[in-house]
Protein backbone atom coordinates (compact mmCIF):
# COMPACT_ATOMS: atom_id res chain seq x y z
CA UNK A 1 0.00 0.00 0.00
CA UNK A 2 1.09 3.34 -0.88
CA UNK A 3 2.32 5.46 2.24
CA UNK A 4 1.60 9.32 2.10
CA UNK A 5 3.92 11.12 -0.10
CA UNK A 6 3.90 7.93 -2.30
CA UNK A 7 2.06 6.97 -5.53
CA UNK A 8 1.77 3.31 -6.66
CA UNK A 9 4.04 2.54 -9.83
CA UNK A 10 2.26 2.29 -12.95
CA UNK A 11 3.79 1.36 -15.77
CA UNK A 12 2.83 3.81 -18.88
CA UNK A 13 2.97 2.56 -22.67
CA UNK A 14 6.36 4.12 -23.00
CA UNK A 15 7.78 2.08 -20.75
CA UNK A 16 6.37 -1.16 -22.52
CA UNK A 17 7.75 -2.69 -25.43
CA UNK A 18 6.25 -2.04 -28.33
CA UNK A 19 6.04 -4.05 -31.29
CA UNK A 20 5.28 -1.78 -34.20
CA UNK A 21 8.00 0.81 -33.51
CA UNK A 22 10.49 -0.53 -31.27
CA UNK A 23 13.25 -2.59 -33.31
CA UNK A 24 16.26 -2.80 -31.54
CA UNK A 25 17.69 -4.97 -28.23
CA UNK A 26 20.88 -5.03 -26.46
CA UNK A 27 23.12 -7.49 -25.27
CA UNK A 28 23.30 -7.92 -21.88
CA UNK A 29 25.00 -11.67 -20.65
CA UNK A 30 26.08 -14.40 -22.76
CA UNK A 31 25.67 -17.85 -21.12
CA UNK A 32 27.12 -21.24 -22.71
CA UNK A 33 24.60 -24.02 -21.64
CA UNK A 34 26.53 -26.86 -23.89
CA UNK A 35 29.52 -27.26 -25.94
CA UNK A 36 27.32 -26.36 -28.74
CA UNK A 37 24.71 -23.84 -27.37
CA UNK A 38 24.40 -20.28 -25.53
CA UNK A 39 21.73 -18.12 -24.11
CA UNK A 40 22.10 -14.65 -24.78
CA UNK A 41 19.86 -12.48 -22.53
CA UNK A 42 18.59 -8.98 -24.19
CA UNK A 43 16.53 -5.74 -22.93
CA UNK A 44 15.55 -2.81 -24.54
CA UNK A 45 18.22 0.05 -24.74
CA UNK A 46 15.75 2.10 -23.04
CA UNK A 47 14.69 0.02 -20.49
CA UNK A 48 11.14 -1.00 -21.73
CA UNK A 49 9.24 -3.71 -20.19
CA UNK A 50 9.06 -6.62 -23.05
CA UNK A 51 5.52 -8.48 -22.98
CA UNK A 52 5.03 -11.95 -24.37
CA UNK A 53 3.81 -15.01 -24.06
CA UNK A 54 5.80 -18.11 -23.54
CA UNK A 55 6.51 -20.60 -26.55
CA UNK A 56 6.68 -16.78 -28.38
CA UNK A 57 10.13 -15.90 -30.73
CA UNK A 58 12.25 -12.82 -31.80
CA UNK A 59 13.32 -12.41 -34.99
CA UNK A 60 17.05 -10.90 -35.68
CA UNK A 61 18.82 -9.25 -37.94
CA UNK A 62 22.38 -8.61 -37.25
CA UNK A 63 23.14 -7.38 -40.81
CA UNK A 64 26.21 -9.65 -41.32
CA UNK A 65 28.07 -8.50 -44.31
CA UNK A 66 25.53 -5.60 -44.91
CA UNK A 67 22.81 -8.80 -45.90
CA UNK A 68 19.46 -9.05 -44.92
CA UNK A 69 19.87 -11.96 -43.19
CA UNK A 70 17.04 -12.50 -40.04
CA UNK A 71 16.46 -15.50 -37.85
CA UNK A 72 13.93 -16.58 -35.34
CA UNK A 73 14.62 -17.76 -31.90
CA UNK A 74 12.48 -18.97 -29.49
CA UNK A 75 12.42 -16.99 -25.79
CA UNK A 76 13.56 -19.24 -23.38
CA UNK A 77 13.13 -17.21 -20.60
CA UNK A 78 9.78 -16.53 -18.11
CA UNK A 79 7.50 -13.84 -19.69
CA UNK A 80 6.54 -12.58 -15.75
CA UNK A 81 10.46 -11.75 -16.15
CA UNK A 82 10.02 -8.91 -18.65
CA UNK A 83 12.87 -6.50 -17.97
CA UNK A 84 14.73 -8.60 -20.35
CA UNK A 85 14.48 -12.16 -22.78
CA UNK A 86 16.50 -14.66 -23.33
CA UNK A 87 17.43 -16.98 -26.83
CA UNK A 88 18.96 -19.95 -26.06
CA UNK A 89 20.65 -20.81 -29.57
CA UNK A 90 22.49 -23.94 -31.13
CA UNK A 91 25.70 -22.87 -33.14
CA UNK A 92 24.22 -24.81 -36.36
CA UNK A 93 27.17 -25.88 -39.05
CA UNK A 94 27.38 -23.69 -42.12
CA UNK A 95 24.29 -21.59 -40.15
CA UNK A 96 25.60 -18.05 -40.87
CA UNK A 97 23.55 -16.03 -38.02
CA UNK A 98 23.74 -18.38 -35.03
CA UNK A 99 27.68 -18.63 -35.80
CA UNK A 100 27.72 -14.97 -35.56
CA UNK A 101 25.92 -14.62 -32.98
CA UNK A 102 28.05 -17.54 -31.05
CA UNK A 103 31.60 -15.62 -31.91
CA UNK A 104 30.57 -11.95 -32.38
CA UNK A 105 27.45 -11.24 -30.20
CA UNK A 106 28.66 -9.57 -26.45
CA UNK A 107 27.62 -7.50 -23.55
CA UNK A 108 27.09 -4.32 -24.80
CA UNK A 109 26.11 -4.85 -28.58
CA UNK A 110 22.61 -4.24 -30.01
CA UNK A 111 21.09 -5.84 -33.47
CA UNK A 112 18.14 -5.56 -34.63
CA UNK A 113 14.82 -7.33 -33.73
CA UNK A 114 11.11 -8.10 -34.81
CA UNK A 115 9.11 -9.41 -32.01
CA UNK A 116 7.42 -11.09 -30.13
CA UNK A 117 5.94 -13.50 -32.54
CA UNK A 118 4.37 -17.11 -32.13
CA UNK A 119 1.46 -18.77 -32.16
CA UNK A 120 2.96 -21.75 -30.17
CA UNK A 121 1.31 -21.24 -27.23
CA UNK A 122 0.38 -23.10 -23.92
CA UNK A 123 -3.51 -23.57 -23.67
CA UNK A 124 -5.84 -23.92 -20.38
CA UNK A 125 -5.70 -27.53 -19.51
CA UNK A 126 -5.37 -29.33 -16.02
CA UNK A 127 -2.62 -31.66 -17.84
CA UNK A 128 -0.18 -31.87 -20.47
CA UNK A 129 2.82 -33.72 -22.32
CA UNK A 130 5.37 -31.88 -23.48
CA UNK A 131 7.94 -33.19 -25.73
CA UNK A 132 10.87 -31.43 -27.00
CA UNK A 133 14.18 -32.90 -29.14
CA UNK A 134 17.37 -30.99 -28.76
CA UNK A 135 17.47 -27.09 -28.85
CA UNK A 136 13.41 -27.25 -29.86
CA UNK A 137 12.91 -27.12 -25.52
CA UNK A 138 13.71 -23.62 -25.75
CA UNK A 139 9.82 -22.33 -26.06
CA UNK A 140 8.62 -25.39 -23.65
CA UNK A 141 11.42 -24.04 -21.43
CA UNK A 142 9.97 -20.80 -20.92
CA UNK A 143 6.51 -22.39 -20.37
CA UNK A 144 8.22 -24.61 -17.64
CA UNK A 145 9.82 -21.62 -15.85
CA UNK A 146 6.54 -19.60 -16.26
CA UNK A 147 4.62 -22.29 -14.18
CA UNK A 148 7.50 -22.15 -11.72
CA UNK A 149 7.81 -18.20 -11.26
CA UNK A 150 3.29 -18.99 -10.50
CA UNK A 151 3.91 -21.05 -8.48
CA UNK A 152 1.19 -22.73 -9.53
CA UNK A 153 0.15 -26.81 -9.31
CA UNK A 154 0.82 -28.45 -12.10
CA UNK A 155 0.10 -32.01 -13.53
CA UNK A 156 2.86 -31.69 -16.39
CA UNK A 157 5.21 -35.00 -18.13
CA UNK A 158 7.78 -33.69 -19.82
CA UNK A 159 10.07 -35.57 -22.30
CA UNK A 160 13.46 -34.22 -23.38
CA UNK A 161 15.01 -35.95 -26.13
CA UNK A 162 19.13 -35.24 -27.28
CA UNK A 163 22.07 -36.80 -29.18
CA UNK A 164 23.76 -37.72 -25.87
CA UNK A 165 23.29 -37.09 -22.62
CA UNK A 166 26.07 -34.00 -22.96
CA UNK A 167 23.61 -32.52 -25.11
CA UNK A 168 20.42 -32.48 -22.78
CA UNK A 169 19.59 -28.79 -22.28
CA UNK A 170 18.80 -27.22 -19.26
CA UNK A 171 19.49 -30.86 -17.36
CA UNK A 172 20.54 -29.46 -13.97
CA UNK A 173 17.71 -26.83 -13.65
CA UNK A 174 14.84 -28.95 -14.62
CA UNK A 175 15.87 -31.56 -12.14
CA UNK A 176 15.91 -28.42 -9.65
CA UNK A 177 12.68 -27.06 -10.55
CA UNK A 178 10.99 -30.91 -10.51
CA UNK A 179 12.07 -31.22 -6.85
CA UNK A 180 10.00 -27.75 -6.12
CA UNK A 181 7.20 -28.50 -8.63
CA UNK A 182 5.80 -31.76 -7.12
CA UNK A 183 3.41 -32.11 -10.42
CA UNK A 184 6.45 -32.06 -13.32
CA UNK A 185 7.86 -35.49 -13.98
CA UNK A 186 10.49 -35.38 -16.09
CA UNK A 187 12.14 -38.08 -19.01
CA UNK A 188 15.25 -37.09 -20.28
CA UNK A 189 16.02 -40.11 -23.31
CA UNK A 190 19.38 -39.12 -24.96
CA UNK A 191 19.79 -41.09 -28.03
CA UNK A 192 23.16 -43.07 -27.31
CA UNK A 193 25.48 -42.64 -24.40
CA UNK A 194 28.75 -41.44 -26.03
CA UNK A 195 30.07 -38.85 -23.26
CA UNK A 196 28.45 -40.48 -20.06
CA UNK A 197 28.82 -43.85 -20.13
CA UNK A 198 27.12 -44.41 -16.82
CA UNK A 199 24.09 -42.71 -17.27
CA UNK A 200 21.82 -44.90 -16.09
CA UNK A 201 18.48 -43.55 -17.41
CA UNK A 202 16.63 -44.41 -20.57
CA UNK A 203 18.20 -44.30 -24.03
CA UNK A 204 17.20 -43.95 -27.63
CA UNK A 205 14.00 -42.55 -29.62
CA UNK A 206 10.79 -41.49 -28.98
CA UNK A 207 8.15 -44.68 -29.26
CA UNK A 208 5.03 -45.62 -29.22
CA UNK A 209 5.94 -48.10 -26.57
CA UNK A 210 7.54 -45.35 -24.44
CA UNK A 211 4.83 -43.15 -24.42
CA UNK A 212 2.27 -45.62 -23.61
CA UNK A 213 4.05 -46.74 -20.94
CA UNK A 214 5.30 -43.49 -19.51
CA UNK A 215 1.88 -41.05 -19.60
CA UNK A 216 -0.65 -43.76 -19.01
CA UNK A 217 -3.41 -41.18 -19.79
CA UNK A 218 -1.88 -39.54 -22.64
CA UNK A 219 -5.16 -39.27 -24.81
CA UNK A 220 -6.47 -37.00 -21.96
CA UNK A 221 -3.61 -34.47 -22.02
CA UNK A 222 -2.84 -31.50 -23.91
CA UNK A 223 0.68 -32.01 -25.92
CA UNK A 224 2.56 -29.68 -26.35
CA UNK A 225 5.94 -30.35 -29.08
CA UNK A 226 8.89 -28.88 -30.60
CA UNK A 227 12.43 -30.24 -31.92
CA UNK A 228 13.71 -31.13 -35.41
CA UNK A 229 11.80 -32.25 -38.27
CA UNK A 230 11.81 -36.40 -37.77
CA UNK A 231 11.64 -35.67 -34.05
CA UNK A 232 8.39 -33.86 -34.29
CA UNK A 233 6.95 -36.43 -37.64
CA UNK A 234 7.41 -39.23 -35.11
CA UNK A 235 5.52 -37.59 -32.09
CA UNK A 236 2.52 -36.68 -34.25
CA UNK A 237 2.21 -40.20 -35.25
CA UNK A 238 2.56 -41.83 -32.36
CA UNK A 239 0.31 -39.61 -30.37
CA UNK A 240 -2.60 -39.71 -33.23
CA UNK A 241 -1.99 -43.32 -32.37
CA UNK A 242 -2.43 -42.80 -29.08
CA UNK A 243 -5.86 -41.39 -29.00
CA UNK A 244 -4.28 -37.82 -28.61
CA UNK A 245 -6.94 -35.96 -30.91
CA UNK A 246 -5.85 -32.58 -32.94
CA UNK A 247 -7.79 -30.35 -31.21
CA UNK A 248 -5.39 -31.48 -28.04
CA UNK A 249 -2.41 -31.25 -29.77
CA UNK A 250 0.05 -28.50 -31.03
CA UNK A 251 3.43 -27.99 -32.26
CA UNK A 252 6.27 -25.46 -32.79
CA UNK A 253 7.06 -25.94 -36.93
CA UNK A 254 10.65 -23.95 -36.60
CA UNK A 255 13.42 -26.43 -36.73
CA UNK A 256 16.83 -24.66 -36.12
CA UNK A 257 18.57 -26.18 -38.89
CA UNK A 258 15.84 -25.55 -41.25
CA UNK A 259 15.53 -21.81 -40.17
CA UNK A 260 19.33 -21.56 -40.51
CA UNK A 261 19.75 -23.36 -43.61
CA UNK A 262 16.01 -22.95 -45.60
CA UNK A 263 14.62 -25.33 -47.86
CA UNK A 264 12.39 -24.45 -50.54
CA UNK A 265 8.91 -25.60 -50.50
CA UNK A 266 7.65 -26.33 -53.30
CA UNK A 267 4.32 -25.06 -54.46
CA UNK A 268 1.38 -26.04 -57.14
CA UNK A 269 0.17 -23.82 -59.27
CA UNK A 270 -3.42 -22.73 -58.91
CA UNK A 271 -4.55 -20.53 -61.70
CA UNK A 272 -3.62 -20.10 -65.17
CA UNK A 273 -2.80 -15.97 -65.28
CA UNK A 274 -0.13 -14.99 -64.54
CA UNK A 275 1.95 -11.70 -63.95
CA UNK A 276 5.60 -10.34 -64.67
CA UNK A 277 7.13 -9.65 -61.75
CA UNK A 278 10.72 -8.02 -61.94
CA UNK A 279 13.34 -7.98 -59.41
CA UNK A 280 15.26 -4.77 -59.90
CA UNK A 281 18.78 -5.23 -57.87
CA UNK A 282 19.25 -8.94 -59.42
CA UNK A 283 18.01 -7.57 -62.88
CA UNK A 284 15.65 -10.92 -63.61
CA UNK A 285 11.78 -11.12 -64.79
CA UNK A 286 10.06 -14.16 -63.88
CA UNK A 287 6.12 -15.22 -65.23
CA UNK A 288 4.54 -16.00 -61.78
CA UNK A 289 1.25 -17.72 -61.80
CA UNK A 290 -0.90 -15.93 -59.68
CA UNK A 291 -1.60 -18.97 -57.62
CA UNK A 292 1.36 -19.15 -56.52
CA UNK A 293 3.25 -17.17 -53.91
CA UNK A 294 5.88 -14.97 -55.13
CA UNK A 295 8.77 -16.65 -52.63
CA UNK A 296 7.99 -19.97 -54.23
CA UNK A 297 8.54 -18.99 -57.51
CA UNK A 298 11.63 -16.66 -57.47
CA UNK A 299 13.24 -19.91 -55.06
CA UNK A 300 12.99 -22.22 -57.93
CA UNK A 301 13.83 -19.86 -60.46
CA UNK A 302 17.52 -18.81 -58.61
CA UNK A 303 16.26 -15.45 -57.32
CA UNK A 304 17.56 -14.90 -53.80
CA UNK A 305 15.65 -14.08 -51.48
CA UNK A 306 16.76 -15.18 -47.43
CA UNK A 307 13.66 -16.97 -46.11
CA UNK A 308 13.00 -19.18 -43.19
CA UNK A 309 9.55 -20.11 -41.97
CA UNK A 310 7.85 -19.58 -45.68
CA UNK A 311 4.18 -19.21 -43.67
CA UNK A 312 4.13 -15.04 -43.58
CA UNK A 313 5.56 -15.82 -39.30
CA UNK A 314 9.16 -14.97 -39.24
CA UNK A 315 8.98 -11.73 -41.71
CA UNK A 316 12.36 -12.79 -42.68
CA UNK A 317 11.91 -12.48 -46.57
CA UNK A 318 10.41 -8.97 -45.67
CA UNK A 319 11.08 -6.90 -49.16
CA UNK A 320 10.30 -3.70 -50.36
CA UNK A 321 7.32 -3.42 -53.42
CA UNK A 322 8.24 -0.93 -55.60
CA UNK A 323 4.79 -1.13 -57.81
CA UNK A 324 1.87 -3.33 -58.18
CA UNK A 325 -0.30 -5.25 -55.82
CA UNK A 326 -0.37 -8.40 -53.96
CA UNK A 327 -2.59 -10.41 -51.70
CA UNK A 328 -0.83 -11.31 -49.04
CA UNK A 329 -2.05 -13.51 -46.02
CA UNK A 330 0.60 -13.23 -43.22
CA UNK A 331 0.73 -14.58 -39.72
CA UNK A 332 2.40 -11.56 -37.74
CA UNK A 333 5.77 -11.53 -39.85
CA UNK A 334 4.78 -7.82 -40.78
CA UNK A 335 4.20 -4.45 -39.26
CA UNK A 336 1.34 -2.51 -40.47
CA UNK A 337 3.92 0.62 -40.19
CA UNK A 338 5.86 -1.75 -42.91
CA UNK A 339 3.03 -2.56 -44.97
CA UNK A 340 2.38 1.14 -45.07
CA UNK A 341 5.84 2.11 -46.16
CA UNK A 342 5.32 -0.36 -49.08
CA UNK A 343 7.28 -3.75 -47.89
CA UNK A 344 5.35 -7.23 -48.13
CA UNK A 345 6.58 -10.49 -47.36
CA UNK A 346 7.40 -12.36 -50.59
CA UNK A 347 6.37 -15.96 -48.93
CA UNK A 348 2.95 -15.18 -48.21
CA UNK A 349 1.88 -13.07 -51.59
CA UNK A 350 0.12 -14.20 -54.49
CA UNK A 351 0.43 -10.99 -57.32
CA UNK A 352 -3.20 -9.48 -58.24
CA UNK A 353 -0.76 -7.86 -60.76
CA UNK A 354 2.79 -7.00 -62.42
CA UNK A 355 5.01 -5.81 -59.88
CA UNK A 356 8.91 -4.29 -59.25
CA UNK A 357 10.51 -5.56 -56.50
CA UNK A 358 13.44 -3.58 -54.62
CA UNK A 359 15.50 -7.09 -54.69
Amino acid sequence: MATDGETMSRPVASDVWDPETDDRLVCLDVHDETHDVKSFTLASPQGKRIAFKAGQYFLFEPGIDDEENGRCYSISSSPLRQNAVTVTVKRVAGGKVSNWMHDTLKPGMDLRASGPMGKFIRPEAEKYLMLSGGSGITPVMAMVREMADRAEPVDVVFLHAGRTPLDLLFREELAVLARRMKGLRLVFLPEVLTGDPAWSGLSGRISRELLSLMVADIATRHVLCCGPAPFMAAARTICAELGVGADRYLEESFDASVVDNPAVVAEVPAAAVSYKVQFLKQAKVLDVDAGQTVLSCAKKMGVRIPSSCANGICGTCKSKLVSGLVNMKHEGGIRQREIDAGFFLPCCSRPLTDLVIDR
